[in-house]
């Protein structure tokens, strides 16, 4: 992952106005090679985002043996991918870099663990962070030969029931092994850890039956049922049987186009709603009902957000544009969030957290543990944002209240390498009072994670932001 850079922001009273389009969801992007690379033919992936998260999938089936060219720019990057078929992925001679991809490791920890190859995952010191127990575990309930390391920074094998956290290092299966049918209970809906089982069960010899407390974000389930995959459905509970395949499992290659990412798309929304006057307008945003729980709660706040359908995108996603119109001063409600709502905007809460500070009224976000291991503790993370800005906030065990509406004052913010952070910091330094000064965010070169054109696209709207490359 980048670091270094600084971001420097200042507030106004011009409006934001104008339309833009946004880098392709990482989520799906990620899935989409995914899928292209264990295809049985060539693929072509469009609207990638060009953030570091997908170029380290990208890099790592490069070094599974899957033919990749690249092309296009940052924010709308594509990719030609040959297939290689579910047995076609050969040892890597190096270890696997997975930077700062949650995602990434966690859903290649699944599909790797399948094969008759050994391979190491690593990433970055805030992976090294993040626990893997959870799906360590199951992989290793239906057979898969994984560990982890018993405590950040420290390599040493996790004991038994401890938890794990990266390098990860996965083991062949010999030939007469093969990984088990699974049938599992997920403590916490996560839609990592369910892409991940469902990837290995590609490789298993019964089904991969799955059950949620509540529905998570269903991209891979969508991919699957669009490529023909022998997969079922109901509610939060989902059986892949690749006994069900008629013929050998496998799919041919396609062409496939990301849509925006909500996620990213939360920043220019917020900043739009926080400034009087604006009207901006996302073009071919991913509206995946398992995702739009953002807008929902943008609704149920009383802002003006609207979404027009575009069609659909890569394996079967809904896409809209997205028009968002600023508010006054007195307008927007304050509002709990938690449930089944906050599963489906789990990233967008940093954006959140930055609107709701400047509606009038207490905003509480419950529900919200899964917050504390992401690429920082953005429970944590925020709260401070929040304070430095001069916003009243009480950080809870599962969440935060906070005070609305009162002046501004522009801060200095430490990102802790955490992409999501930063735009909330930028979002909220926009919105200062004109003429208060400047918003300074330290170690902004995490935007790339997700968002390589965020600076960009915030200054074509109208945003005075400029970004200083690390010396």
């Amino acid at each position: 992952m980048s670091h270094g850079g600084t971001l420097r922001g200042r507030g106004g009273t011009t409006p934001l106005r104008g339309r833009a389009r946004l880098p392709g969801d990482k989520s799906i992007g990620h899935r989409a090679v995914i899928f292209a690379a264990l295809s049985r033919g060539a693929c072509h992936v469009t609207g990638l985002s060009g953030g570091e998260d997908n170029r380290a999938t990208l890099a790592i089936f490069e070094a599974l043996g899957v033919p990749v060219e690249r092309a296009g720019v940052p924010g709308a990057e594509e990719a030609r991918i040959e297939g290689v078929g579910l047995g076609g992925l050969r040892m890597p001679r190096q270890v696997l870099d997975c930077g700062n991809s949650g995602t990434t490791i966690r859903l290649l920890s699944g599909l790797l663990s399948g094969q008759r190859f050994g391979c190491r995952l690593v990433g970055d010191a805030s992976l090294t962070r993040r626990p893997m127990g959870r799906v360590v575990f199951p992989l290793r309930a239906r057979g898969a030969h994984i560990a982890g390391s018993a405590a950040p920074g420290d390599e040493r094998s996790a004991g038994e029931g401890d938890e794990v956290y990266p390098p990860l290092g996965i083991a062949p299966l010999t030939e007469d092994e093969t990984l088990t049918g699974l049938e599992y209970r997920l403590p916490v809906a996560s839609a990592q850890v369910k892409s991940c089982l469902l990837l290995s069960g590609l490789y298993a010899a019964g089904p991969t039956a799955l059950e949620e407390p509540v529905l998570s974000r269903d991209h891979t389930e969508r991919m699957m049922l669009s490529l023909g995959l022998p997969l079922r459905t109901a509610g939060s509970a989902v059986v892949l049987d690749p006994a069900g395949a008629e013929g050998p499992l496998g799919w041919d290659g396609f062409d496939w186009h990301v849509p925006g990412d909500i996620s990213g798309a939360a920043f220019p929304l917020v900043a739009a709603l926080l400034r009087p006057g604006s009207e901006v307008v996302l073009e071919g945003v991913g509206v995946n009902p398992t995702r739009t729980g953002l807008l929902d709660q943008l609704r149920l706040m009383g802002l003006a957000v609207q979404a027009v359908p575009k069609g659909d995108g890569a394996g079967g996603e809904p896409v809209a544009d997205i028009h968002a119109v600023g508010v006054s001063a007195t307008q927007g409600r304050s509002s709990v969030l938690g449930g089944e709502l906050l599963v489906r905007m789990i990233d967008e809460v940093p954006a959140l957290c930055a609107l709701a500070a400047g509606l009038p009224g207490r905003t509480e976000i419950r529900d919200a543990h899964e917050l504390r291991v992401k690429e920082s503790d953005r429970l944590a993370a925020m709260a401070a944002v929040l304070t430095a800005f001069g916003v009243p906030c009480t950080e809870l065990e599962d969440g935060l209240v906070i005070e609305g509406g009162g002046p501004l004052r522009p801060a200095t913010i430490a990102s802790r390498g955490d992409h999501r952070i930063a735009m909330a910091a930028a979002c909220l330094g926009l919105a200062c009072p004109p003429g208060a000064g400047e918003t300074v965010i330290e170690d902004a070169a995490c935007i790339a994670t997700s968002f390589p054109t965020f600076t960009a696209l915030l200054g074509a709207l109208g945003g005075d932001l400029r970004y200083d490359s690390a010396p």
